[in-house]
């Protein structure tokens, strides 16, 4: 079992001795199953560390594939009933005229509601990040410190970033593993840059209660924060090469 940087160092670099190995499970979660078990590592799905003071997390370095970093409503409260309302449609889902809302926004652009004509993205500002239609800017806001706050709840550990090739799919599914960083400690700068870059995402999924005494008030889903696995590495402000 490792339990120190060290000791993971020196079965990393046995790990990349061995060239192209099989996934250990397919789909998005094969890589980091075949690395912990290539190292000894229990799979471990509690928010603690995996080895030592260090969570491990893996990424494909020539993958597409997102990462949700965190989930959080925005503010003030019932956000997500006024944006619903407002720029939501009706959806074959329900057997009402209750609208739902599912978009995936970015900073670059705007994007497109289904049909209704509306268009939204996201706005940066020095206070944090807000939500911006064809008409201008909305009350709809996620606040710098409560995104710092949500960040650090879910990365609230020192990480192991290790990296890989890719190739095949599923079952099939290769790696090659090259390199590993330690990062740690969140940088929110980066964060607004690659916001304002495009590279991160944030996921509306809006929706209604269709059942129970709830019905056709709104359900939050979780609005996602959403980033490139091979980016996610970026958002820290220790960022060393161990090998």
């Amino acid at each position: 079992m490792i339990n120190t940087l060290e000791e993971f160092i020196t079965e990393f670099e046995k790990v990349k001795a061995m060239g192209w190995i099989k996934t250990h499970r397919s789909g998005p979660t094969g890589i980091g199953k075949t690395l912990e078990d290539l190292l000894g590592i229990p799979e471990n799905n509690l928010d603690e560390p995996d080895f030592g003071e260090y969570e491990l997390k893996s990424c494909r370095i020539n993958s597409n594939s997102m990462l949700t970093m965190f989930t959080r409503a925005p503010e003030p409260r019932r956000a997500n009933t006024f944006l619903r309302l407002k720029y939501g449609y009706s959806s074959d889902t329900y057997d009402n005229e209750e609208k739902v809302l599912h978009a995936t926004l970015s900073a670059d652009r705007f994007t497109p509601i289904a049909d209704t004509g509306h268009k939204l993205k996201i706005g940066c500002a020095h206070f944090g990040i807000y939500i911006e239609s064809e008409d201008g800017a909305e009350e709809v806001m996620w606040p710098r410190e409560l995104l710092r706050a949500s960040f650090e709840k879910k990365y609230k550990n020192k990480f192991i970033y290790a990296k890989a090739l890719s190739r095949g799919e599923g079952e099939f599914e290769e790696f090659k593993f090259e390199e590993a960083y330690e990062v740690a400690g969140f940088d929110y700068e980066a964060f607004i840059k690659l916001l304002e870059a495009g590279k991160i995402y944030v996921d509306l999924r809006i929706g209604q209660y269709h059942r129970g005494r709830n019905q056709g008030k709104t359900h939050d889903h979780g609005t996602g924060f959403r980033i490139k696995e091979s980016d996610q590495p970026l958002l820290f402000k220790i960022k060393y090469k161990i090998c």
